[in-house]
């Protein structure tokens, strides 16, 4: 968005002192004057539904949403509304909090169950990608790295520092 020349804000419950792209405000700042909202946070119980009806009721009219994080952060039925008031004029979503049922599988003889993205697909300023965001060169790349790294270190009998404990 700085190549655009746009203004920058940032909000984050935990604040970090290498954000110099912008300047952070206050949640309540951010979305009242924010035209794009792209959200790049983890889910946690602070972030679970940060976009919702309350949130949304803050936000400019017309307003862009895109979400690449966590499905989670968005409250889908109320993005629903929003989109169908037009408080939310755009939405962009490379995840989607259900989507265990939806993506990476071959589904074009079935019928989808999940009537809220089916609804979400029929809106013509939606888009919704299965994860294509996070298939960078440098993404697959890293992953490939860490996965030999992983095997070569159990093979060696080393400590694999990314072994999921249970």
């Amino acid at each position: 968005m700085k190549g655009f020349n746009c203004t920058i804000l940032g909000y984050d419950v935990y604040p970090s002192p290498q954000f110099e792209i912008g300047k952070y405000v206050s949640l309540n700042e951010l979305l009242q004057k924010s035209d794009i909202i792209s959200l790049h946070c983890p889910l946690m119980s602070e972030t679970h539904y940060l976009v919702n009806s309350e949130t949304i009721s803050q936000m400019k009219d017309g307003v862009m949403i895109i979400n690449t994080s966590r499905g989670g952060l968005v409250d889908t039925k109320a993005v629903i509304e929003g989109i169908k008031s037009g408080k939310i004029g755009y939405l962009g979503i490379d995840i989607y909090e259900q989507e265990a049922d939806l993506f990476f599988r071959d589904l074009s003889d079935t019928i989808i169950q999940d009537d809220d993205f089916q609804l979400l697909q029929s809106f013509p300023n939606v888009v919704v990608t299965a994860h294509q965001a996070f298939f960078t060169r440098n993404a697959l790349q890293n992953i490939a790295e860490t996965t030999i790294a992983n095997i070569t270190d159990l093979e060696l009998g080393k400590d694999c520092s990314n072994v999921v404990k249970e």
